[in-house]
């Protein structure tokens, strides 16, 4: 379960024109950006045991601003 940051303030975070997204879209966005960092650091050869763990980095790249939603 995440703590820091809230999901309240990732689903503002992720939302546009001031409106929140759902809960279903923040896991989405969080799973596919945490899918992408894991492929990079199985790429790279990186030890599991020096990074954090994926989806604590997407959350927190979500809760900076670092990644938008965008509908279709």
């Amino acid at each position: 379960m995440i703590n820091q940051p809230s999901v309240d303030v990732l689903i503002d975070r992720l939302g546009s024109n001031g409106e929140p997204v759902s809960r279903y879209c923040l896991c989405v966005v969080a799973a596919k950006r945490a899918r992408q960092i894991l492929e990079k650091h199985a790429a790279s050869g990186a030890d599991p045991d020096e990074y954090l763990k994926e989806i604590s980095v997407a959350c927190q790249e979500i809760a900076d601003g670092k990644i938008k939603y965008t509908k279709d």
